[in-house]
């Protein structure tokens, strides 16, 4: 029987994100094989390989409740589209219709492997172009080989040319094999409002993903029949939608998440700020990044803009004389809806989001000696307010450092880069795409 692997992050401060507390305080984190051991200080370091988190914080990896990870080779292909549908015809109509499951392989790693080096060590990969099952499966091999813990949810294409036959049926098949109990990638749906294909997923005990703007989709009163909603769905978004459909909500105890940077992008959302809204129906809003047409694989990015934007909508509310406004949004708020809150939505509370003994190990360390980080005068300000991608040094998945030294490990960066460049022009090729054409 081999020696079950020991690691410990040597005295770091600590920001365990399981008590809300906002003093955090130096000490070890000892990991062995998979899962947290302990916390304290001074932990015996004998048969432990140590890592040095001395001036560096130590919290548990961040959640990406919201990601088309298939977008991955249309990075910043539309940095300032505001139309959705003309989004929608450029992604799914021109250059989605022609992914072979090769591109959703490959886009699908570039934006996991781009997670984990931002320190993100679980994301919910919205997935509405699962054209066939081989294109689910090369998504999944994706995740699987990128080391990131994930909850991948299938859901049809939506080009015009894409068949969804294959769905729900298939959802069967990849419920035996990725949702086992110790499945480090499983799988969910990405259902939107079809009640006949929830029932499908019920039966296989997965989650269900909604996309919900209230200016396009209504909630019919059959979604407020006993046992529909509940737990196990996520409704992304959730921007504009009326105060009866926030109450079902809340009484049902659904996931809501957001999307700061492109609700704003899109001009989903106004100043009831869904993210308050939420709050306000007691509910724990997460962050998701949402897509990679405008942005990356960054949730230090979503942070600051929810802190932003909460307040300014805030703000605003308050200076026009509304009364009883909410308070403005802290640091620890946000830092909650991008880690705990984040592993509530994605059925994970149980094994990541904070840092405690008998949780899977799922862990960051950040530098804080780079010039535009020290001093740290507030640990949680500086997490959500000046720390960036150069800033994580190390992360860890279920146990496996996944980067270390501020370099993802056993990446060939190189090899990466070409594979993705020929997917991108493979797509545009096929497609006849010409920027500024949409």
């Amino acid at each position: 029987m081999s020696e079950i692997k020991r690691t410990l992050f040597k005295g770091g401060t600590l920001v365990t994100m399981a008590d809300g507390t906002h003093a955090p305080a130096v000490g070890d984190v000892l990991v062995e094989g998979d899962r947290i051991a302990a916390l304290g200080g001074d932990l015996p370091t004998a048969g432990a390989e140590v890592i040095d988190a001395t001036g560096s914080i130590v919290m548990p990896g961040l959640v990406d409740a919201h990601h088309h990870a298939w977008l991955g080779v249309m990075r910043r292909l539309m940095p300032d589209v505001d139309d959705l549908f003309a989004y929608i015809d450029v992604v799914a109509q021109q250059l989605g219709a022609h992914y072979r499951p090769l591109d959703m392989y490959l886009s699908t790693r570039l934006t996991a492997l781009a997670s984990l080096d931002a320190g993100i060590t679980t994301i919910v990969d919205a997935c509405h172009s699962s054209r066939s099952p081989e294109h689910t499966d090369a998504a999944l091999d994706a995740l699987a080989a990128s080391g990131i813990r994930a909850l991948h949810m299938v859901g049809p294409a939506m080009d015009k040319q894409a068949s969804s036959a294959h769905l729900p049926g298939d959802l069967a098949r990849l419920a035996q094999a990725w949702n086992g109990s110790d499945s480090l990638v499983r799988v969910g749906l990405f259902g939107q409002l079809n009640l006949d294909w929830w029932k499908v997923a019920r039966g296989l005990d997965m989650h269900i993903l909604t996309e919900f703007i209230g200016d396009l989709a209504t909630l019919g009163p059959e979604f407020a029949e006993p046992g529909v909603l509940g737990p196990h769905n996520i409704f992304n978004h959730c921007t504009r939608i009326p105060a009866q459909t926030w109450q079902l909500f809340a009484d049902r105890g659904v996931n809501v998440t957001v999307n700061p940077r492109s609700d704003a992008l899109f001009g989903f959302d106004d100043d009831g700020f869904a993210w308050q809204q939420a709050v306000s129906h007691g509910l724990k809003p997460a962050l998701g990044i949402d897509l990679d047409t405008a942005f990356g694989s960054d949730m230090f990015g979503e942070m600051r803009a929810l802190f932003g934007h909460q307040r300014a909508a805030m703000r605003y509310r308050k200076f026009r004389g509304e009364q009883d406004v909410p308070a403005p949004i802290t640091v620890q708020a946000v830092l909650e809806s991008a880690t705990v809150n984040g592993a509530h939505a994605a059925g994970l509370a149980s094994r990541v989001g904070t840092l405690a003994p008998g949780k899977q190990a799922d862990i960051i360390m950040l530098r804080t000696r780079g010039v535009g980080i020290f001093p740290v005068n507030d640990v949680i300000g500086t997490i959500v307010q000046a720390v960036d991608r150069a800033d994580v040094d190390t992360v860890m998945v279920a146990g496996q450092v996944r980067k270390r030294g501020g370099r993802l490990v056993g990446v060939d960066l190189d090899k990466l880069g070409a594979e993705v460049t020929a997917s991108r022009d493979h797509l545009v090729e096929a497609s006849g795409y010409r920027a500024g054409s949409a």
